[in-house]
């Protein structure tokens, strides 16, 4: 294509390419070939989505908060959209593939609350306190040891 658009001169070497080559404009083939890429993950993601979605249905809804029970067809959904990006050289993680992940998260697992405790950021006034109580103790710190290599050197 770089041959043909002129922005490579080869001489005589160019003459061999069809017409097609020296005519047709790079960027428009880049364009409909980004639109058919598109078009084609898109139709696939729609498939991975259902094929999940089947897969979920063989789950009870006292089961949908257990990753063992649900990994399997979660993973297969992230694999499946992850597996076609790459495959189709479109780029992972992108929006489309977001979109199927949150609606996932949206649809099946809203409900599930976290197994463990959720810790949250201590008061201000006890993090002050956690913040400044190191900060002083250096000066501390670096006094006393000055005055113990002084007093052990007197001693000497």
């Amino acid at each position: 294509a770089l041959l043909g658009t002129g922005l490579c001169h080869v001489g005589a070497e160019a003459e061999g390419f069809g017409q097609e080559a020296r005519t047709s404009p790079p960027v428009a083939v880049f364009n409909w070939t980004a639109q058919l890429l598109e078009e084609t993950y898109t139709n696939i993601t729609q498939k991975c989505w259902e094929l999940f979605v089947d897969l979920m249905r063989n789950v009870t809804g006292s089961e949908l908060c257990e990753w063992k029970v649900i990994s399997r067809p979660y993973s297969f959904l992230q694999g499946c959209l992850e597996g076609w990006a790459d495959h189709l050289h479109y780029g992972y993680p992108n929006a489309l593939a977001e979109q199927y992940i949150f609606q996932s998260h949206h649809r099946y697992f809203h409900n599930c609350s976290l197994g463990h405790q959720v810790y949250f950021d201590p008061p201000e006034d006890v993090l002050l306190a956690m913040i400044i109580a190191p900060i002083c103790l250096i000066p501390f710190l670096v006094t006393l040891v000055i005055w113990r290599s002084k007093d052990s050197k007197a001693q000497a």
